[in-house]
């Protein structure tokens, strides 16, 4: 690996390890997105898809191996505090229990990190809220409070909250997972919107059909490595791995009982 970004990398990631104790979560993980690109992270529960997320953030330190996004080597050991917010400031996040501050409106949970962090005008942050409350469909609900949303409009206003940073990448971890399958559809929806205007994104997520659908490529993990990754639509049609085969047809048959 060079020793930084090639002009169209956004995040590279090389022989990434990580342990919890004496339990090895990632084992030599390598991958990178490009810039303007989204990458789909599948794979079973607790195969290492949602830590890797949080390495890339920062949220989780590595044990081996080397992260690097916008031309940061973020896995340094002195990786400063200012460094770490101006990492933060690039670098949205989107979790899947949506982390809305209850005791505020939805329009201060917009415009609290902005000034906070950013230290941007309170007049300019308010602008910006509004206009990223628009772009999720929830423009009515700036003075709501989050117990007052359905869950699928919670999301969107985390999505909207992390966007008011006016991050360069986002990531997602399982953003739909605690959704009630009809409110599903309105999260993804912005999600896909995000990627056909450019926004950069790494998905962990088990909506196999937005994965082929929207992601330019796919990246299955299984116990901790890549198992199989390339182009989302050749590898979720037509699987090499007898792993990626069988969490394949699981899913299907996870879905077909949901429906039912």
């Amino acid at each position: 690996m060079t020793t930084s970004l090639t002009a169209t990398r956004a995040i590279e990631f090389d022989q990434v390890e990580k342990n919890f104790g004496s339990l090895q979560v990632l084992k030599g993980i390598s991958g990178y997105v490009n810039r303007g690109e989204v990458l789909a992270v599948i794979g079973s529960s607790g195969c290492g898809k949602s830590t890797l997320l949080r390495c890339l953030n920062r949220l989780e330190t590595i044990n081996g191996g080397r992260i690097e996004i916008n031309g940061m080597d973020v896995s340094r050991p002195d990786f400063s505090h200012s460094q770490l917010r101006q990492l933060r400031a690039q670098v949205g996040m989107v979790f899947q229990q949506f982390n809305l501050f209850p005791h505020l409106s939805v329009m201060d949970n917009l415009t609290l990190a902005p000034q906070e962090v950013l230290k941007r005008p309170k007049r300019e942050c308010v602008d910006r809220a509004h206009y990223y409350l628009e772009e999720v469909g929830l423009a009515e609900k700036a003075d709501a409070y989050p117990d007052e949303l359905s869950g699928g409009q919670k999301q969107r206003v985390a999505i909207a909250r992390a966007l008011c940073m006016e991050p360069q990448v986002m990531l997602f971890d399982e953003p739909t997972s605690a959704l009630d399958p009809e409110l599903v559809g309105e999260v993804l929806e912005v999600m896909q919107l995000l990627a056909e205007n450019g926004m950069t994104m790494v998905v962990v997520t088990h909506e196999i059909q937005f994965a082929r659908d929207v992601a330019h490529r796919v990246m299955f993990m299984d116990k901790g490595r890549v198992a199989e990754e390339g182009d989302a639509r050749a590898v979720l049609t037509n699987p090499q791995s007898d792993r990626l085969k069988m969490f394949l047809r699981r899913m299907r048959q996870d879905q077909m009982q949901t429906v039912a």
